[in-house]
């Protein structure tokens, strides 16, 4: 059992943002551990690959390139990773949440009978005591991430099995250098080894891809509305005060449920983590599925008709009042004054 495992998705040559962030949040917890930080990239072009990941701290990098694993296929990239796994033996292996995360994840938890905990707001290491046996473990992954409908932070440990597994959303974690000079060794995966010919019998024959129109991860000011709005029609004064701001408009999860808002738009544990300089929440209560998507805003406003609402907790400042008077209030004021 020794390293720190990450699986990189890889796109028209490019590393994702997420594999990024858990190269950053890897390396230090193989730091932590004492043991090394691998990466594996599997895909086509692969050809110097290796400048975009060894200054997140990577140690190994596992490359298999090869024609028919570009575009992404579950079957050949889930034998890869089993057999790589059982080979190697790392302690931790961390995936992104993302639509390739949640489709290889499982596989290859399942084949390692490993277990698997998704979607986790944050990984650290830390040491576990069995209450029945009196047995204790140390430096396990602490697997943490909220659970019953976001109404607790469960704390989730794999004691026995190995890799312990966990796949992350993309902006729950930092993306930061380790060290622009570091460098680590390349080990090319001999791909026809740890496959078989029934991986693969599909072939991609045309891919379509539509690009996301809403950028919630780059705005650096962010208006959200949640239940309180009270409709899809009041809906449309987050629209107005994101406009006047220059912003973008988000949602928390009750109101993309209730219809008021698309689901692209939802900010939380089940949608998108924003950092943006300015976060206005109008009409959210500040559940911990939402926060845990907003809650590293360098300043947040709430609005909010209820003083004692969770999100208040997080907001630098609280404005209690209905939001069809504040907001429109807000957009005159703001406009009056940026003449």
């Amino acid at each position: 059992m020794n390293s720190v495992f990450v699986y990189c998705e890889i796109e028209d040559g490019i590393i994702a943002d997420v594999s990024l962030e858990l190269l950053t949040k890897g390396r230090k917890l193989a730091s932590r551990l004492g043991t090394d930080l691998e990466a594996v990239v599997l895909g086509s072009g692969l050809e110097g690959v290796e400048k975009q990941v060894y200054p997140y701290g990577v140690d190994v990098l596992w490359k298999g390139d090869d024609k028919r694993l570009a575009p992404y296929t579950t079957l050949p990239h889930a034998s890869i990773l089993v057999n790589l796994f059982r080979q190697e033996k790392p302690q931790i292996a961390l995936m992104g949440a993302s639509s390739i995360g949640r489709d290889l994840g499982p596989r290859v938890s399942s084949a390692l009978h490993s277990g698997l905990t998704a979607d986790c707001t944050s990984l650290e290491i830390g040491d576990h005591e069995d209450a029945k046996t009196g047995k204790v473990y140390h430096d396990l992954l602490y697997q943490i991430r909220p659970a019953f409908g976001g109404n607790i932070v469960a704390t989730i440990v794999n004691p026995e099995c190995r890799p312990q597994m966990a796949t992350v959303r993309e902006g729950v974690m930092k993306k930061e250098i380790f060290d622009a000079n570091h460098k680590g060794t390349v080990k090319n995966i001999d791909v026809d080894a740890f496959t078989s010919p029934e991986d693969f019998v599909i072939h991609v024959i045309e891919r379509q891809i539509e690009k996301s129109r809403i950028n919630l991860k780059g705005a650096s000011i962010i208006v959200a509305g949640g239940y309180g709005v009270g409709s899809k029609e009041n809906f449309q004064l987050i629209h107005d005060l994101a406009d006047v701001l220059g912003g973008e408009v988000g949602a928390s999860r009750a109101a993309v449920d209730a219809g008021f808002c698309e689901h692209e738009r939802q900010i939380g544990q089940t949608g998108t983590t924003v950092r943006p300089k300015l976060y206005i929440a109008c009409g959210i209560s500040g559940q911990i599925q939402h926060t845990a998507g907003m809650q590293e805003s360098s300043m947040v406003i709430a609005i909010n008709t209820d003083p004692n609402a969770p999100i208040n907790k997080f907001a630098d400042y609280v404005i209690t009042g209905d939001l069809n008077v504040v907001i429109p209030k807000m957009i005159q004021y703001y406009k009056k004054n940026s003449k």
